[in-house]
């Protein structure tokens, strides 16, 4: 094993000089700890990214924390949801053709992005390698849920084709969503392929960056403090946690804040002043490594999702990681095929915009005992190192591709 190599392709592959995402990021630096080598292939531009590498010709090569990375020269777009997003994914697919490969032991193929299926199971067969598929969104499913285009939209047709075609050439099927088997099935998938890999946590022991006395300074003493933490976007339902601060205006040692940045943002800052409450405080974004910090001066983590049909393959949302690492009580208000707060027993679950059932769940989880609350922490801890670390991940995945 020593000398195993595994490429990952994935067109938006970040790191933290770059910002989102991480998750192949994390694998790879574990993957190298246990003896392998790894080339991740990624976009030079990603709507996540906070400061996009510099790329210059059409392919650049750079070593990232031990990590071989291949950036794929892109142009811009203007948003997750534009159609240069779509031009984009053409693009990287067709700009993979010209790209001299160095035998993989391993390829390893993730999604949104369908169109480079093909050329990776070309290079698989080509280097006589397994092909993996991994699938983090559903597409072109989730396309026609969220965009309003129909199944016989001619580019949800050519999607749907590219994805049949990974799921029937695929060696194995790795899913994010633990109950989606069934729709991959459906689609061509063989049954036994389907592997469940979820979203994780790097647990190495890096010292979390101590919050700076301004950010502390805003942080109420002496209250019960019920804190969200990550995009404040409409697909978050912050609305809802508005809507129940209102409700507990009357409990003065009660507080709300909102950590993070996002289009909904200004909107909800807006319905607080309309409602006249001063018991919710917004906080600007922060460093990644300054969260836990942030976290450690909380007692209640929340976090709620707008229903979508999509939610019944399971979510794997990576601030829930965050908040159970952290040893944070969690109120779950999202509605899906799977429940990570009840699977872990580290918090409450709540109906979705059942606005008496969430204050009822912030009181009972003021009323107990400070002790009984760190033992719901304690639990969350235990259930993100034991299934969801990194290490274990990159773990299973080895022993995946190894089969």
């Amino acid at each position: 094993m020593k000398h195993k190599h595994i490429t990952i392709i994935n067109q938006y592959i970040g790191s933290p000089q770059h910002g989102m995402e991480y998750r192949h990021y994390f694998l790879a630096k574990n993957l190298i700890k246990l003896g392998y080598k790894v080339t991740l292939i990624t976009g030079s531009y990603s709507h996540l990214f906070t400061t996009p590498p510099s790329v210059n010709k059409d392919f650049k090569e750079e070593t990232i924390d031990g990590i071989d990375y291949i950036w794929v020269k892109l142009p811009k777009y203007g948003s997750s949801k534009s159609i240069g997003r779509i031009w984009n994914m053409f693009y990287f697919s067709w700009k993979l053709r010209s790209l001299n490969m160095i035998k993989p032991s391993y390829i390893l193929l993730s999604s949104p992005s369908l169109f480079p299926v093909k050329i990776a199971n070309k290079w698989a067969k080509t280097f006589h390698t397994k092909f993996l598929f991994e699938v983090r969104d559903i597409w072109p499913l989730t396309l026609t849920e969220m965009s309003g285009l129909t199944p016989s939209h001619p580019l949800i047709k050519l999607m749907e084709h590219y994805e049949k075609f990974a799921y029937k050439n695929a060696d194995k099927v790795i899913s994010l969503l633990p109950t989606a088997k069934e729709h991959f099935v459906k689609q061509g998938m063989d049954y036994e392929k389907f592997v469940y890999l979820p979203n994780g946590i790097e647990i190495e022991k890096v010292k979390p960056i101590p919050l700076s006395p301004n950010i502390l300074e805003k942080i109420p003493k002496n209250k019960f403090i019920i804190a969200y933490a990550g995009t404040v976007g409409i697909a978050n339902n912050l609305e809802y946690m508005i809507e129940v601060a209102s409700e507990l205006r009357e409990y003065p040692d009660i507080h709300f804040i909102i950590l993070g940045q996002g289009g909904e943002k200004q909107k909800l800052q807006d319905k607080l002043k309309d409602l006249s409450l001063d018991n919710v405080t917004f906080f600007e974004p922060i460093k990644k490594e300054m969260v836990k910090s942030f976290l450690e001066e909380i007692d209640v983590s929340f976090i709620s999702l707008l229903p979508e049909k999509l939610f019944k393959f399971g979510v794997s949302p990576n601030k829930v990681f965050d908040y159970m690492y952290a040893k944070k009580p969690i109120i779950w208000a999202i509605e899906a095929g799977n429940n990570l707060v009840e699977e872990s027993g580290c918090g409450i679950s709540v109906p979705l915009n059942n606005i008496q059932k969430l204050k009822d769940a912030v009181l009972e989880l003021k009323s107990l005992p400070k002790e009984k609350r760190k033992e719901l922490g304690q639990n969350g801890y235990n259930f993100v190192n034991t299934h969801h670390n990194y290490m274990m991940l990159a773990k299973k995945l080895i022993k995946i591709i190894e089969e």
